[in-house]
């Protein structure tokens, strides 16, 4: 890493992406990639994204499982290993297993390892981040100071109430604002429960994803106003975090486009609360 860069990461006000993902494209393992993500098939590793980070001004990440693997958490450690621009890594461990608790420590002997997430979005029962299994798993969490990335869909923001309810010490944050659609207007319903996860100071939420969540990954600047809006006053800049979603947003946005639709949005915050959601509050939650 240049002396430049060693100078702006030492530097309060250094952006952090805290959400975004690497894979060496597998056919049979990646199917969740259809003919409609054709641009997601292939490999996407840290050369090309910290080039565009660099480009963009932003010098840290966070990599973020898209395989519910032990192999994959392994992987993106070992990136990590190798990329300083890499600050953090959220994999994937059973929570639902006996030996979860010595499988997450033995993880967290790693100083990038800073926390799990689980893709509930795909699970098919809306309360399975209230099964005894898993909430088992939740509790080994906190002990070893990782975090929760939760990946759910509006239908499930009532299961994550009661979850972050029961694990006040756990610190939780929520991934793409829980993936509310923009096209139809505001969900009503998923403001107010937006509101009532928010209430909770153990749970973050992070700007991202919005833009694949829309009709035909096409949009307009404008309709993300109001679940920003939402946001926002729900969460308050202090919780917030900027996550690009590379490379899924490349379904609909360049790196560049994201990370202006949220700028743009925070235009008028003072300096520090800008800062704040555009890194400060990645390396608070995450400890980077």
């Amino acid at each position: 890493m240049s002396v430049t860069i060693l100078k702006t990461l030492r530097k309060r006000n250094v952006i952090v992406d805290s959400h975004q993902h690497f894979w060496n494209y597998q056919h049979t393992r990646d199917a969740w990639i259809d003919d409609s993500m054709a641009v997601l098939k292939r490999d996407f590793g840290p050369s090309e994204l910290l080039q565009l980070m660099r480009a963009n001004g932003v010098y840290r990440c966070v990599a973020v499982q898209a395989d519910p693997s032990e192999e994959e958490t392994r992987f993106l450690l070992s990136l990590a290993d190798t990329h300083d621009g890499i600050a953090g890594v959220v994999g994937w461990v059973d929570l639902c297993a006996q030996n979860a608790a010595d499988r997450l420590e033995r993880f967290a002997q790693h100083p990038k390892f800073k926390g799990v997430r689980h893709l509930v979005q795909s699970e098919p029962d809306p309360d399975f981040m209230l099964r005894a299994d898993f909430k088992r798993g939740i509790k080994a969490l906190a002990a070893l100071g990782l975090t929760y990335d939760l990946l759910i869909k509006p239908h499930q923001i009532p299961a994550a109430i009661a979850l972050v309810r029961a694990f006040p010490d756990q610190p939780f944050v929520l991934d793409h604002l829980g993936k509310p659609q923009s096209h139809n207007g505001l969900d009503q319903q998923w403001a107010r429960e937006l509101f009532e996860l928010a209430a909770h100071p153990n749970v973050y939420a992070k700007l991202s994803g919005l833009v694949t969540e829309t009709e035909n990954f096409r949009f307009t600047k404008h309709q993300f106003k109001p679940l920003l809006d939402t946001a926002l006053e729900a969460f308050g800049p202090e919780r917030l975090l900027f996550g690009s979603d590379w490379p899924v947003c490349l379904l609909a946005a360049s790196y560049g486009e994201v990370l202006d639709i949220v700028k743009e949005f925070i235009a008028e915050l003072s300096s520090d609360q800008q800062a704040a959601i555009m890194g400060n509050n990645a390396r608070y939650f995450y400890q980077l």
